[in-house]
């Protein structure tokens, strides 16, 4: 397995974001804490998680273009998914979760819009190595499938964990082919970086010929589809 590819290529977009925090399990940044506690009650692995300070918060906030900051996040994603790959088999390496989190605005552009295309890219390179990306944003309620409340995410993040095969892939039934690799999924140490551009504008077009069909309506004819909106 390499940790190489996702920092290889030129990254003109360096210094987009400003980190603030790196692998902390108690950010002075933002006040996670309650609202992690609160999220026990929706994942079952959080909590153990949690006692063994397993669930780290790298905190960023943004300095650069809508384009610019798009491309750093997911330059942070991939190397905290390179990171969980090297660990995952490791004791209790199942419990470890990243989360990536976004301060700060970019004039014009929310942090969903910020947010939507870095975590479609890392969910469709990193699902069939059985590591799972999910998206929540600052101040907005989430809905559980089964129609439950969430607590209101105090900052946006990036969540980046060890899949969970058996439930996961209901949370992706928007995208059934995503859903079923990572239902399949198995890291057999493979380069995800060796069939895709390097530089982000041109990984960002790669991704769109991943986008699920979607029926055209009269106001959305000849524009470009975001990704889909899913909060795992």
């Amino acid at each position: 397995m390499t940790t190489s590819r996702p920092g290889a290529a030129s990254r003109p977009t360096a210094g987009a974001l400003r980190l603030v925090e790196a692998g902390t399990t108690r950010p002075n940044s933002v006040d996670i804490g309650d609202y992690a506690r609160r999220m026990t009650a929706h994942c079952p692995y959080l909590a153990p998680s949690l006692r063994q300070g397993l669930t780290t918060w790298t905190v960023y906030r943004a300095d650069g273009d809508a384009e610019a900051v798009q491309a750093e996040l997911f330059h942070a994603g991939a190397q905290a998914a390179e990171r969980l790959r090297l660990l995952l088999n490791r004791p209790h390496g199942l419990l470890r979760c990243e989360n990536i989190v976004l301060l700060g605005e970019v004039p014009g552009v929310g942090h969903r819009d910020l947010l939507a295309w870095p975590h479609w890219v890392l969910k469709n390179l990193y699902g069939p190595v059985g590591v799972m990306f999910g998206k929540f944003y600052a101040d907005e309620e989430e809905v559980t499938a089964a129609g439950h409340r969430m607590p209101a995410a105090p900052a946006s993040f990036l969540p980046v964990r060890a899949a969970v095969r058996r439930r996961d892939p209901r949370f992706l039934h928007a995208t059934p082919d995503l859903a079923a690799a990572l239902a399949a999924a198995d890291d057999d140490g493979r380069d995800v970086f060796a069939h895709i551009p390097t530089q982000w504008k041109d990984i960002r077009t790669w991704a769109r010929n991943h986008l699920p069909p979607r029926k055209p309506s009269p106001s959305s004819l000849g524009v470009q589809a975001p990704p889909p909106r899913s909060s795992s």
